[in-house]
């Protein structure tokens, strides 16, 4: 199922709460600049890693697993995953699982999995693959221009 630029800006616009799986502490790797973007742009950011279990990111604790993200914090609506595509469809169990009001399953540039996606779409739960929330907020929301590009959202054309 191919998401329109429609469905992503509705997404976005309702997402409110987003676990990011696989979230570095490295300010130059792509998990953290989008998650601490993310955070900017005013979604809580719930970072999971077990690596980084304890410490704190975006001014949230980091949790070792989704399960114990939701003891925690109930109401995440969407998932975000930065972990590769093998590794997708029992996170994407372990989401539905614990999240009841999980809306979005997010999975980042280069991650794709159709039968994970398929079980979400099952439960309700929409789902986007090989894409970055914040270079669709970026493009969709009209801040690309800032760099020089032209989105379309904002033309000068007559």
């Amino acid at each position: 199922m191919t998401m329109t630029d429609p469905d992503i800006h509705r997404i976005l616009t309702r997402t409110r709460v987003i676990a990011v799986v696989g979230v570095s502490a490295n300010p130059v790797r792509p998990s953290n600049y989008v998650a601490r973007y993310l955070s900017l742009k005013g979604y809580r950011v719930v970072p999971v890693n077990p690596a980084l279990a304890g410490e704190e990111l975006f001014g949230e604790t980091v949790h070792p697993s989704l399960t114990e993200a939701a003891r925690h914090v109930p109401d995440i609506d969407m998932v975000d995953l930065f972990r590769r595509s093998e590794h997708v469809p029992p996170l994407v169990d372990e989401a539905l699982e614990v999240f009841p009001e999980l809306a979005t399953i997010w999975m980042q540039i280069g991650i794709i999995h159709d039968g994970a996606a398929e079980t979400a779409r099952a439960r309700g739960v929409e789902v986007v693959m090989d894409r970055c929330p914040k270079i669709e907020y970026q493009r969709l929301f009209g801040e690309l221009r800032m760099g020089g590009f032209a989105t379309g959202v904002i033309s000068s054309k007559l």
